[in-house]
Protein backbone atom coordinates (compact mmCIF):
# COMPACT_ATOMS: atom_id res chain seq x y z
CA UNK A 1 0.00 0.00 0.00
CA UNK A 2 1.23 3.49 -0.89
CA UNK A 3 -0.08 6.45 1.11
CA UNK A 4 -0.77 9.79 -0.62
CA UNK A 5 -2.55 13.16 -0.53
CA UNK A 6 -3.81 15.32 2.34
CA UNK A 7 -6.32 12.61 3.32
CA UNK A 8 -3.56 10.00 3.83
CA UNK A 9 -5.26 7.61 1.42
CA UNK A 10 -3.87 4.16 0.70
CA UNK A 11 -3.31 3.28 -2.95
CA UNK A 12 -3.11 -0.45 -3.69
CA UNK A 13 -0.75 -1.93 -6.27
CA UNK A 14 -1.26 -5.69 -6.53
CA UNK A 15 1.37 -7.62 -8.48
CA UNK A 16 1.48 -11.13 -9.90
CA UNK A 17 3.95 -12.51 -12.42
CA UNK A 18 5.05 -9.06 -13.59
CA UNK A 19 1.51 -7.76 -14.08
CA UNK A 20 -0.30 -5.51 -11.66
CA UNK A 21 -3.53 -3.69 -11.05
CA UNK A 22 -3.85 -0.24 -9.51
CA UNK A 23 -6.72 0.32 -7.09
CA UNK A 24 -7.69 3.85 -6.01
CA UNK A 25 -4.67 5.85 -7.22
CA UNK A 26 -4.52 8.76 -4.80
CA UNK A 27 -1.29 10.57 -5.70
CA UNK A 28 -2.16 14.27 -5.75
CA UNK A 29 0.87 16.57 -5.82
CA UNK A 30 3.31 16.54 -8.71
CA UNK A 31 5.97 15.02 -6.47
CA UNK A 32 3.58 12.26 -5.40
CA UNK A 33 2.67 11.53 -9.00
CA UNK A 34 6.32 11.33 -10.05
CA UNK A 35 7.12 9.06 -7.11
CA UNK A 36 4.18 6.80 -7.98
CA UNK A 37 5.21 6.42 -11.61
CA UNK A 38 8.83 5.89 -10.58
CA UNK A 39 7.72 3.12 -8.21
CA UNK A 40 5.88 1.29 -10.98
CA UNK A 41 8.75 1.68 -13.42
CA UNK A 42 11.40 0.60 -10.92
CA UNK A 43 9.39 -2.54 -10.20
CA UNK A 44 9.16 -3.11 -13.96
CA UNK A 45 5.45 -3.82 -13.63
CA UNK A 46 2.97 -4.02 -16.46
CA UNK A 47 -0.14 -2.20 -15.27
CA UNK A 48 -3.17 -3.99 -16.71
CA UNK A 49 -6.25 -2.67 -14.84
CA UNK A 50 -7.34 0.62 -13.24
CA UNK A 51 -9.99 0.07 -10.58
CA UNK A 52 -11.76 2.21 -8.00
CA UNK A 53 -13.35 0.78 -4.87
CA UNK A 54 -15.39 4.00 -4.81
CA UNK A 55 -15.06 7.50 -6.21
CA UNK A 56 -14.65 9.85 -3.28
CA UNK A 57 -12.17 12.58 -4.07
CA UNK A 58 -9.15 11.16 -2.30
CA UNK A 59 -9.38 7.82 -4.11
CA UNK A 60 -9.40 9.17 -7.67
CA UNK A 61 -6.79 11.95 -7.79
CA UNK A 62 -4.48 9.99 -10.11
CA UNK A 63 -7.08 8.16 -12.22
CA UNK A 64 -6.30 10.32 -15.24
CA UNK A 65 -2.56 9.91 -14.76
CA UNK A 66 -2.72 6.12 -14.67
CA UNK A 67 -5.19 5.98 -17.55
CA UNK A 68 -3.06 8.19 -19.80
CA UNK A 69 0.31 6.71 -18.80
CA UNK A 70 -0.70 3.09 -19.32
CA UNK A 71 -3.58 3.35 -21.79
CA UNK A 72 -6.15 1.92 -19.39
CA UNK A 73 -9.90 2.30 -19.00
CA UNK A 74 -11.36 3.20 -15.63
CA UNK A 75 -13.55 0.53 -14.05
CA UNK A 76 -16.06 1.33 -11.29
CA UNK A 77 -19.45 0.09 -10.12
CA UNK A 78 -22.35 1.69 -11.95
CA UNK A 79 -23.80 3.08 -8.69
CA UNK A 80 -20.64 5.17 -8.20
CA UNK A 81 -21.13 7.21 -11.37
CA UNK A 82 -22.90 10.10 -9.56
CA UNK A 83 -20.14 10.20 -6.93
CA UNK A 84 -17.49 10.42 -9.64
CA UNK A 85 -19.42 13.17 -11.44
CA UNK A 86 -19.63 15.22 -8.23
CA UNK A 87 -15.91 14.94 -7.44
CA UNK A 88 -14.75 18.25 -8.99
CA UNK A 89 -17.39 20.18 -7.03
CA UNK A 90 -16.41 18.40 -3.82
CA UNK A 91 -12.78 19.27 -4.52
CA UNK A 92 -13.65 22.94 -4.75
CA UNK A 93 -15.46 22.73 -1.41
CA UNK A 94 -12.35 21.26 0.21
CA UNK A 95 -10.08 23.76 -1.50
CA UNK A 96 -8.35 20.88 -3.29
CA UNK A 97 -8.91 21.29 -7.03
CA UNK A 98 -9.17 18.23 -9.22
CA UNK A 99 -7.20 18.87 -12.39
CA UNK A 100 -8.88 16.21 -14.51
CA UNK A 101 -11.40 13.42 -14.20
CA UNK A 102 -12.03 10.57 -16.59
CA UNK A 103 -15.25 8.76 -17.32
CA UNK A 104 -15.51 5.02 -16.64
CA UNK A 105 -15.36 2.79 -19.67
CA UNK A 106 -16.43 -0.41 -17.93
CA UNK A 107 -18.69 -1.32 -15.03
CA UNK A 108 -17.66 -3.65 -12.24
CA UNK A 109 -20.28 -6.21 -11.22
CA UNK A 110 -20.75 -8.16 -7.99
CA UNK A 111 -19.11 -11.57 -8.38
CA UNK A 112 -16.98 -10.53 -11.34
CA UNK A 113 -13.48 -12.03 -11.43
CA UNK A 114 -10.39 -9.86 -11.99
CA UNK A 115 -7.55 -11.99 -13.38
CA UNK A 116 -3.94 -10.90 -13.88
CA UNK A 117 -0.75 -12.93 -13.74
CA UNK A 118 -1.64 -15.88 -11.53
CA UNK A 119 -3.89 -13.83 -9.25
CA UNK A 120 -7.68 -13.80 -9.16
CA UNK A 121 -9.74 -11.24 -7.28
CA UNK A 122 -13.49 -11.40 -6.84
CA UNK A 123 -15.50 -8.19 -6.92
CA UNK A 124 -17.82 -7.88 -3.92
CA UNK A 125 -20.51 -5.19 -3.84
CA UNK A 126 -20.02 -3.48 -0.47
CA UNK A 127 -22.19 -0.33 -0.24
CA UNK A 128 -22.79 1.85 2.79
CA UNK A 129 -19.87 4.24 2.86
CA UNK A 130 -20.79 5.11 -0.71
CA UNK A 131 -23.62 3.78 -2.88
CA UNK A 132 -21.50 1.78 -5.31
CA UNK A 133 -18.54 0.77 -3.21
CA UNK A 134 -16.89 -2.52 -4.13
CA UNK A 135 -14.14 -4.58 -2.54
CA UNK A 136 -11.65 -6.98 -4.14
CA UNK A 137 -11.17 -10.35 -2.44
CA UNK A 138 -8.40 -12.86 -3.00
CA UNK A 139 -9.49 -16.23 -1.61
CA UNK A 140 -6.13 -17.79 -2.33
CA UNK A 141 -4.13 -14.85 -0.97
CA UNK A 142 -6.46 -14.39 2.01
CA UNK A 143 -6.81 -10.64 1.70
CA UNK A 144 -9.44 -8.09 0.75
CA UNK A 145 -8.96 -4.57 -0.58
CA UNK A 146 -11.91 -2.92 1.10
CA UNK A 147 -11.73 0.78 0.37
CA UNK A 148 -13.39 2.73 3.18
CA UNK A 149 -15.75 0.02 4.40
CA UNK A 150 -13.75 -1.26 7.36
CA UNK A 151 -10.77 0.24 9.20
CA UNK A 152 -8.73 -1.01 12.12
CA UNK A 153 -11.16 -0.51 15.02
CA UNK A 154 -13.36 1.70 12.86
CA UNK A 155 -15.66 1.93 9.85
CA UNK A 156 -16.15 4.28 6.94
CA UNK A 157 -18.13 7.48 7.29
CA UNK A 158 -21.80 7.31 6.36
CA UNK A 159 -22.62 11.03 6.56
CA UNK A 160 -21.44 11.79 3.02
CA UNK A 161 -23.91 11.87 0.09
CA UNK A 162 -25.00 8.34 -0.73
CA UNK A 163 -23.79 6.92 2.58
CA UNK A 164 -26.07 4.92 4.83
CA UNK A 165 -25.20 3.48 8.26
CA UNK A 166 -27.60 0.53 8.20
CA UNK A 167 -26.46 -0.43 4.71
CA UNK A 168 -22.86 -0.38 5.88
CA UNK A 169 -23.69 -2.56 8.88
CA UNK A 170 -25.39 -5.05 6.58
CA UNK A 171 -22.34 -5.03 4.31
CA UNK A 172 -20.05 -5.74 7.24
CA UNK A 173 -22.27 -8.53 8.55
CA UNK A 174 -22.99 -10.25 5.25
CA UNK A 175 -19.88 -9.52 3.16
CA UNK A 176 -16.94 -9.03 5.54
CA UNK A 177 -17.72 -11.05 8.66
CA UNK A 178 -18.51 -14.14 6.58
CA UNK A 179 -14.84 -14.23 5.52
CA UNK A 180 -12.28 -16.30 7.49
CA UNK A 181 -10.72 -14.63 10.52
CA UNK A 182 -7.21 -14.73 9.02
CA UNK A 183 -8.17 -12.67 5.95
CA UNK A 184 -6.11 -9.46 5.89
CA UNK A 185 -8.05 -6.25 5.30
CA UNK A 186 -6.27 -3.54 3.33
CA UNK A 187 -8.23 -0.38 4.04
CA UNK A 188 -8.38 2.93 2.22
CA UNK A 189 -6.84 4.69 5.22
CA UNK A 190 -4.69 3.56 8.12
CA UNK A 191 -2.97 0.25 8.85
CA UNK A 192 -3.97 -3.19 7.67
CA UNK A 193 -6.01 -5.40 9.97
CA UNK A 194 -7.72 -8.80 9.91
CA UNK A 195 -11.31 -9.96 9.95
CA UNK A 196 -10.70 -11.81 13.22
CA UNK A 197 -9.18 -8.80 14.93
CA UNK A 198 -12.09 -6.58 13.93
CA UNK A 199 -14.63 -9.20 14.96
CA UNK A 200 -13.11 -9.14 18.45
CA UNK A 201 -12.10 -5.49 18.80
CA UNK A 202 -14.06 -3.21 16.49
CA UNK A 203 -16.54 -1.24 18.64
CA UNK A 204 -19.04 -0.83 15.81
CA UNK A 205 -19.11 -4.55 15.09
CA UNK A 206 -19.34 -5.43 18.78
CA UNK A 207 -22.20 -2.99 19.42
CA UNK A 208 -24.29 -3.27 16.26
CA UNK A 209 -23.58 -6.74 14.85
CA UNK A 210 -22.07 -9.17 17.36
Amino acid sequence: MLTYNPFQQNTAVVESEGECIVVDPGAYSESEKRAFLDFLKQKNLKVVRLLNTHCHLDHIFANALVSEEFGLELEIHREEAPVLKAAPQIGQAYGIPLEATIEPSAWLEDGQLINFGEEELRVIFTPGHSPGSVSFYSERGKYIIGGDVLFKEGIGRTDLPGGDFQTLMTTLKEKFLTLPDDVVVYSGHGPETTIGYERANNPFIREYIA
